[in-house]
C-alpha cells in the first residue's frame, strides 16, 4: 500500500509547517529559538497561532463546501494534526478538528453544521469531546445517561480528561439514551454543568466534566438521533495517533540535529556507534507508528471492515513504544534534554498525555485480543 501524500495533502503539510514555524517556536530543527507560551497560560492555547491557522484556511479543510470549507476529510486532517505534533504546537487542533469538526461533518444535521462550524474555520471557536469516564477510556455503554423530558434531554454523569473544555463552544458528550447510545452537544456553561481543571504531563488544559441533571435541547442531539458514538471514538483515536506520529517525528528531528552538531573527543556524537544505533531504534519506532497511523486513517476514511483493529494497532504502538523512544531522545541529549528552556520536554510530556488519552498499552492490547478471539 502506497501512503505517499498526494498533491493536496502535500500542500496542507507544507502550509501547516510554514504557519507553525512562523507562529510557534522552537522549530523542531532549531534548538536555539525561544520557548513559546506555555499550555497553562490563559486561555490554555496559543491564540495567535490558532487564528493564523484559521486565516490560512487550515481549520476549514473538513468543512462542507457550502459552508466555505474544502470538503476534505480524515486523511487531510491527519496530515495537519501530524504537523501540529511535529512542531509540538500548543493549539487545540486535536480537540477541535478530530473530536469536533470531523464528527459534526460526518454525523451532524445541516442545521447543526451551519450553527457550529463556520466560526471554527476562522479560529474563533473551539470544539471538543468528553469521551472518557472514570476507569474506562472509551466506554461502549457510557455510564453517563440522558432521558427525554419536555423537549429537552436531561443528562447526568461524569467525564474525565476533557481537553480544552473551558474554552469550548460545545462539548460532544456520548451518553446512554433509551437502550442505545447517542452524542449530545453540551454547552459547558449551561446550568448543571461543572468543570474542574485536572493536571496533565504537558500542562495542556484538561477538565473533569460533571453533569447533574443538565438540560440539553433535543435539537442538540448530534445527527438528530441515536448512534455515532463508535464513529466519534474512532475519529478520536485516529487523531491522537496522527498527533503522536508527529510528536515522535519532531523529537527525532531535534535529537538527530543535536547529535550531528554536538561534539565529544573532537567528533560529532552521531559518529559514535552506540549513539547511531539508538537513533536508528527511534527511527524504526517513528516509521512504524507513522505507517500504522496512515493505514488506520486510510481504513477509516475508506470505511474498511477492519478499521477498529487497525486503529487499535496504531494506538497500541503509540502507547507502548512512543514513550520509551522519547526517553531515548532525552538520554541522547544528556542534561540538556531535561532543561525546561529546551523543547524536548514538550514532546515527551505530550506523548505521555496521548498514551493516556488512548487508554494505555494494556487497554489497546486487550481490545486487539478481543477482536482476534471474537
Amino acid at each position: 500500500m502506497d501512503f505517499t501524500l498526494d498533491e493536496t495533502q502535500e500542500e496542507i503539510r507544507g502550509l501547516t509547517a510554514e504557519v507553525l514555524r512562523r507562529e510557534v517556536r522552537p522549530d523542531p530543527a532549531d534548538a536555539t529559538s525561544a520557548v513559546p507560551r506555555a499550555w497553562a497560560e490563559d486561555p490554555g492555547y496559543h491564540e495567535a497561532a490558532w487564528k493564523a491557522m484559521g486565516a490560512a484556511g487550515l481549520l476549514g479543510l473538513a468543512l462542507p463546501a457550502d459552508l466555505g470549507g474544502e470538503g476534505l476529510g480524515v486523511l487531510e486532517t491527519a496530515v495537519l494534526l501530524t504537523e501540529v505534533g511535529r512542531h509540538a504546537a500548543p493549539v487545540p487542533a486535536l480537540a477541535t478538528l478530530a473530536l469536533g469538526v470531523l464528527p459534526v461533518t460526518r454525523l451532524g444535521t445541516p442545521t447543526q453544521q451551519e450553527a457550529l462550524l463556520p466560526p471554527v474555520a476562522t479560529g474563533e471557536r473551539v470544539l471538543t469531546a468528553a469521551l472518557r469516564e472514570p476507569s474506562d477510556p472509551l466506554p461502549a455503554s457510557p455510564r453517563t445517561t440522558a432521558h427525554p423530558d419536555g423537549g429537552t434531554l436531561v443528562v447526568t454523569g461524569t467525564k474525565v480528561g476533557v481537553p480544552h473544555a473551558a474554552a469550548a463552544h460545545r462539548v460532544l458528550v456520548p451518553a446512554s439514551l433509551g437502550g442505545d447510545t447517542a452524542v449530545l452537544l453540551v454547552d459547558p456553561r449551561a446550568a448543571g454543568v461543572a468543570l474542574t481543571r485536572t493536571p496533565t504531563a504537558s500542562g495542556a488544559p484538561e477538565y473533569t466534566l460533571r453533569l447533574d441533571d443538565a438540560r440539553v435541547p433535543e435539537a442538540d442531539l448530534l445527527g438528530g438521533g441515536t448512534g455515532g458514538v463508535a464513529d466519534l471514538y474512532r475519529l478520536a483515536v485516529a487523531g491522537a495517533c496522527a498527533v503522536g506520529s508527529g510528536v515522535l517525528a519532531g523529537a527525532l528531528a531535534l535529537t538527530a540535529e543535536h547529535v550531528r552538531t554536538r561534539h565529544q573527543f573532537g567528533k560529532p556524537l552521531a559518529t559514535f556507534q552506540a549513539v547511531a544505533a539508538q537513533v536508528a531504534d527511534v527511527y524504526v519506532t517513528e516509521r512504524t507508528l507513522h505507517l500504522a497511523t496512515s493505514s488506520a486513517c486510510w481504513a477509516l476514511a475508506a470505511g474498511r471492515d477492519h478499521t477498529r483493529e487497525e486503529l487499535d494497532v496504531a494506538a497500541y504502538w503509540l502507547a507502548e513504544e512512543a514513550p520509551p523512544a522519547l526517553h531515548t531522545c532525552h538520554h541522547l541529549h544528556g542534561g540538556l534534554g531535561v532543561d525546561v528552556t529546551y523543547p524536548m520536554h514538550r514532546y515527551s510530556s505530550w506523548a505521555k498525555d496521548l498514551a493516556r488519552f488512548v487508554g494505555g498499552a494494556s487497554h489497546r492490547l486487550d481490545r486487539l485480543a478481543t477482536a482476534v478471539t471474537g
